[in-house]
């Protein structure tokens, strides 16, 4: 088969990589433009783009996805099929282009947790278990045949980051072995079928990152996990944003005023919550750098 693949950031890299890695004939890859980054605002290339070019397979870097040279060079590609992971929304005269159609690797078992931030959405909502899906695509998002899924547990102290380093590995194997039984003939699809427990994966807002301190400290330890180590929960500490990246959870009555700050300035510094108080292990505050709470407090003067 002759494939295209198109992919930006890490957790894409190591499907590619499985990929080259079990001798697949990828063509071409498709990756974003590069960006300016840093103080010094240098172009930044996409991890996907930065293997393509080791491995020297051939980038295309297309500003918008509908341009008609674009187009037409994707075409020339002669591609069988295209796999996508971790890419942006591709238009139909894309995503329909080759006669295999265009299969995509999601960080979910679907229909569960369509959208944009599957593994965040998973580990905020206190999910036990999520998994990887291959499917075909189509008009609307997320929302075509079911090809192969694999679930995966989610332990009750990972992080969202944490289980994206190990969902990557798990989705690379996953779209190889979908490959292997799409080459031998005995793939099965499965059209989705949503339901009234189907919980969806929008994109993540700062408004969602904003911590409620009138909420249960085991909803807001799952926040606290869901959003590390990107972008982070969100709250204010005189007067300043806070960002929270680890946290511990202690569930215990109290009579204190909810979102109230205790610390001894030395070891500790907790908010207290519904149903007991989130104590802070690593954070950010505005204008500093992250670091752990132990450091933090030698610096730190409550106003």
């Amino acid at each position: 088969m002759r494939i295209v693949f198109m992919g930006t950031p890490d957790f894409a890299v190591a499907s590619l990589d499985a990929l080259v890695s079990n001798g697949f004939n990828v063509v071409s890859v498709i990756t974003a433009p590069d960006k300016p980054a840093g103080r010094g605002l240098k172009l930044s290339e996409s991890a996907v783009k930065q293997y393509a070019t080791q491995k020297g397979i051939p980038v295309l870097q297309p500003v918008k996805l509908k341009d008609p040279d674009f187009i037409q060079t994707l075409k020339s590609l002669e591609a069988d099929i295209q796999i996508v992971v971790a890419f942006r929304m591709l238009p139909e005269i894309v995503w329909n282009m080759p006669p295999m159609g265009t299969l995509n690797v999601h960080g979910s078992l679907l229909p569960q947790y369509r959208g944009a931030a599957p593994i965040n959405w998973a580990v905020i909502n206190g999910e036990k278990e999520t998994g990887v899906t291959t499917f075909k695509l189509k008009h609307a998002i997320d929302t075509g045949d079911i090809l192969l899924q694999e679930s995966m547990p989610i332990n009750e102290h990972e992080t969202a980051t944490e289980v994206h380093d190990r969902m990557k590995i798990i989705g690379a194997k996953l779209l190889v072995k979908t490959l292997q039984q799409i080459q031998k003939g005995t793939i099965v699809e499965t059209p989705q079928v949503l339901t009234q427990t189907t919980k969806h994966a929008p994109k993540i807002f700062t408004a969602d990152c904003t911590i409620q301190w009138d909420q249960p400290v085991e909803k807001i330890y799952n926040l606290v996990r869901g959003l590390a180590e990107f972008p982070g929960a969100i709250t204010q500490l005189d007067g300043k944003i806070l960002k929270i990246y680890k946290s511990q959870k202690e569930i215990i009555a109290h009579q204190h005023q909810i979102g109230q700050v205790f610390t001894d300035n030395k070891t500790f510094l907790k908010f207290s919550c519904s149903d007991g108080y989130l104590l802070i292990l690593e954070l950010q505050l505005e204008g500093k750098k992250r670091m752990a709470i132990t450091d933090f407090l030698r610096g730190y003067k409550p106003a």
